[in-house]
Parts: structure tokens; sequence; C-alpha cells
């Protein structure tokens, strides 16, 4: 088999240690490999980068492990190639598993070139990733600290939940924190309602009657201060997201052209996929690469389908999301009208999530061509199904013994 990079690493990587072979040609004939280990520090990092320089190596190649891989990656990005791979693309080598070995194994892959390269942004898309990945996390938080209140509050025989849309409105505050300073009269409670929650406070004054006591109260405060450290941490995480965005305020003008994208979903298309199509060889490749492209199985000619393919979970569930959005615009447009007749013919799961494929699918052509979102129209599906549904409807006259005779009405 033909070498197609003379000089090439493979990097097994741990925690506090990385392998690294090298693959040079041989003094005379064949290929000579060296072996050596380093820590993940910094300044060992350094070392292995010049020594890798010094052995004239201009690719290397390393797994995707957790996330002990980036150090090394962005040590080395700089002076060289470097090949993020998916472990899943490569079988291990067979025998003695060491990280020598395999380390071996990756450096004599990657110079006969039967490796496949993983994307990896540059760094300013990286440094957006953090922030809008961190802000997923905080919304995470902030959901699962207002189910604690629910639960404690339930414990406690409270049922505001029932009565008020959520924990967190300025009613629901204003009547939490009034128990916990040791209000008990439930119609006083009731009476602090705001808004259109005073058309509730009958239904407010039964639900509020329980068993609150200074147990419930010391929980209830401590939930309450940790949400409102999430929210702010939240305000600021969107001014940092919304200020590292601007260099992508253009793509993010033409994102949110497209029924159901929002900032946020937007922020998050350009953080995951870089803004730039030209790293994905075509939409099918990106929706692939995203986990929204259905995988098959096929053994002796026989497809089958597999479910969903695992890809990009930060992407996938925000684009999610946006379809959830979409389903709720009640056929107001193309996507709206895709996901309206999926749901009825295969769920609301997997309409929301060809919904969302159609909506990376156009994100990629949009910013390909840097053109806005075009809307097919509501009656684009029912046109293309026309053809299908006259000969679905002419092979069942002809099952029943008719003869069908087509006459197009006059335009």
């Amino acid at each position: 088999m033909e070498v197609l990079y003379e000089r090439v690493a493979g990097l097994d990587i741990g925690k506090a240690s990385l392998t690294v072979c090298v693959r040079t040609p041989g003094a005379r004939r064949g290929r000579h490999s060296a072996t050596r280990t380093f820590k993940t520090t910094t300044g060992s990092l350094g070392v292995m980068r010049d020594w890798l320089v010094e052995s004239g190596v201009t690719i290397a190649a390393m797994e995707s492990t957790s996330t002990y891989w980036k150090p090394p990656f962005y040590c080395l990005e700089e002076v060289m190639e470097v090949w993020l791979l998916n472990a899943a693309h490569m079988k291990a080598v067979p025998g003695r598993k060491t990280d020598v070995r395999d380390a071996e194994w990756i450096a004599q892959l990657l110079e006969y070139g039967l490796l496949t390269p993983s994307f990896v942004p540059p760094p300013a898309i990286r440094r957006l990733r953090m922030l809008t990945r961190y802000r997923v996390q905080l919304m995470g938080d902030r959901t699962r600290e207002t189910v604690r209140l629910e639960l404690m509050l339930e414990d406690a025989s409270i049922k505001l939940s029932t009565v008020a849309s959520s924990l967190t409105t300025v009613s629901a505050r204003a009547m939490l924190a009034a128990m916990i300073e040791g209000e008990t009269d439930a119609r006083v409670l009731a009476e602090m309602a705001k808004g259109r929650m005073r058309r509730k406070i009958p239904d407010l004054a039964q639900a509020l009657e329980g068993h609150f006591d200074a147990h419930h109260a010391q929980l209830a405060r401590s939930i309450l201060d940790r949400l409102d450290r999430v929210e702010r941490a939240l305000v600021e995480l969107d001014e940092a997201i919304v200020a590292a965005c601007e260099p992508w305020a253009h793509e993010i003008e033409l994102l949110l052209t497209i029924p159901g994208v929002g900032p946020r979903v937007a922020q998050v298309i350009i953080a995951e996929t870089g803004g730039d199509m030209s790293k994905f060889p075509s939409a099918a490749h990106l929706a692939s690469w995203a986990g929204l492209a259905p995988a098959m199985y096929e053994s002796a000619g026989k497809r089958t389908p597999a479910g969903r393919r695992r890809g990009n979970k930060w992407l996938s569930a925000m684009l999610v999301e946006a379809a959830g959005s979409v389903g709720r615009m009640r056929d107001k447009n193309y996507l709206a009208v895709q996901h309206s007749r999926l749901t009825r013919r295969r769920g609301m799961s997997r309409a929301q999530v060809a919904v969302a494929h159609s909506i990376l699918t156009t994100s990629y052509y949009m910013l390909k061509r840097d053109q806005p979102y075009q809307d097919l129209g509501t009656d684009w599906l029912a046109k293309r199904n026309e053809e299908a549904h006259t000969r679905r409807l002419v092979a069942q006259l002809e099952k029943l013994g008719h003869t069908v005779v087509i006459d197009p009405a006059a335009a």
C-alpha cells in the first residue's frame, strides 16, 4: 500500500499523560517508528511539540477522548495539520491493548490515508461554542431548580403550580416570598396576584392551603436564591454571546428569517457549524453530522431503518426545540404544514425531528448561497403529491374493474 504522508504522528491521549508515535522514512528502506510518553501539562506539551517539529512531522492524528484532546490539539494546530478522529470510525489494533500500540496504530493508519478527520471549528467559533453550550447547561440548572421547588411545595400540600402557569412568575414569586416570611393566610396570599392572575384568586386561595412550615421555608429560600443566581448568570451570558456573535451578524440575520428560528437558535447554528457551509460536502452530510438523518442498517441487500444517527446533541436539541415552535404556528407556512401532516401520520416526535432536518437543510443552502429564507407555501406539499395521489386513485379504480381515462381540466 502506498504511503501518502511521509512524516506522521499518532497520539493516544489520557487525562494525565499521552503517548506519541512518530513514523518517518527509515535510513535505508521501510519505515522507522519512535514512541515517547509525555504529561498533559502545558510545559510538557510544549516539549512534545518541539520534538514533533524537529522530527519533521507535518500531520498528526488523535482520538477525540472526552475533552482531554483539546490541549494537545490546540498546542499542535499552530505548527502542523492536526486531525481529530472519531473512535467509532477506527477499529482498535488486535492483540495486546496498550497506549503504545494504540498510538502506533493511529500513526500507521494515518500514513496510508485510511483515516477521516472530524470537523473542528476555528478558535473564534470554539470560544462561541463554550458560551452557547454553557447557556444550555444553565437553562438546565434553572429547570431542575424549578422542579425541586415544585416537589417541595407538593410535600407541603401547596398546589400553586396547578393554578399559576409557572412558579417563577411575578405573582408566584411574591406569594412564595410572603410564605417564607411566615404568612399562612391563604386568602392574603391569593390577593398578591397581579394582572390576569387576579381572575384566579378563588382557585389560588384553595391551592395555597397546606402545611408550609419553617423547614419548607428554609428549602424554598435556598432554591429561590439559586434560581436568582442562575437568572443573573444567564443575563450576563446572553450579553457575552451577543458580543461574540458580532462577526456573524449577517449570517444570523439570514437565519432569523426561517420560521421558528429565534436569536438563540441562530446563535447555536453558527456556534456548532461555524457558519461556513463549505466545510460540509452537502446538506445531507451536515444533517448526518448533526444526528438528524435516519440511520440505516444494510445486510444482504436489505436496508432496515435503525432510528436516528448519533450526532451533535447541542445542535440537534436546539433545532428540535425550534421545530416545536413551528408546530404551534398552525399551518401558516411550509414548515408548519409539514409538521402538521407528519404529526398526524407519524407522531409528534418524528414530526419534530423531520422539521428540524428541514430547518438545518434550509440553513445550509441559505448560508452557502447568502440568501434569505423563501417559503415554499402552505400548498407545496399538496401540489407535489397530486400526481402520486392521482396514480393511487387510478390504481384503486382499475382494481375494481373500471377503465380510467384521465382528462386534465383546462387551465
